[in-house]
């Protein structure tokens, strides 16, 4: 369980260094528990749900005061009301009402989940190692060179950083399908999403670290 497994690391024009990291196999390298992964997605996207659908039943609509028309004589089905669900702008039967619809999973589930996507996704070859780097600005262009570089436009390029760098992060954020997250503060959800993880060196040891 202690061995590991090496990448090279790359610059950001995309030609490759001298040096190599290695990646945990406790983290990047298990049998991937697709079941496992399911259940911390499923309950990720429930999670995100608001919950806050709502419709009028027949006690809350408005009218429905006086009865229709008489009780007999007419030829028509007795009617006490008009704000039953049968009836034009009547209450709704059984609608959606405002719940909760969070699901909780024990930690070692989700940390599971976490590994297992990481090592699928070294084991298919989507991951992506360069150095270290920070930006002095913030600007778009600077993160779309990086991305062309490793020739991956119109892919989901998830970067992990070790650190927040907040001009990397504006630089991201208007690049479509592209995401940053701060090592190791992404969900098996943000991982399986993403087409290629572009680590940094440093954000590799990390999640080595506290996922490992």
């Amino acid at each position: 369980m202690g061995e590991t497994m090496e990448l090279n690391v790359y610059k950001l024009d995309g030609t490759k260094s001298e040096e190599k990291v290695k990646l945990s196999n406790n983290v990047f390298g298990i049998e991937p528990n697709e079941h496992v992964v399911y259940l911390d997605i499923k309950a990720i996207l429930a999670n995100a749900r608001q919950g806050t659908h709502k419709v009028k039943g027949r006690s809350e609509v408005s009218g429905g005061g006086k009865k229709p028309f008489r009780q007999k004589g007419t030829g028509n089905a007795r009617q006490g009301t008009t704000r039953a669900p049968h009836m034009p702008g009547g209450g709704r039967a059984f609608g959606p009402l405002p719940r909760d619809y969070s699901q909780k999973l024990p930690k070692k589930v989700k940390a599971l989940a976490r590994r297992s996507a990481l090592s699928d996704k070294a084991k298919n070859e989507q991951i992506i190692v360069v150095e270290d780097f920070t930006f002095d600005e913030a600007k778009t262009k600077n993160a779309v060179n990086i991305i062309n570089s490793f020739n991956l436009e119109n892919n989901k390029v998830m970067f992990v950083t070790k650190d927040y760098d907040r001009n990397f992060v504006l630089s991201v954020r208007n690049i479509h399908g592209a995401k940053s997250y701060t090592a190791p503060e992404f969900s098996t959800y943000d991982i399986v999403n993403a087409n290629v993880i572009i680590f940094q060196k440093s954000a590799v040891k990390k999640v080595n670290e506290v996922l490992g």
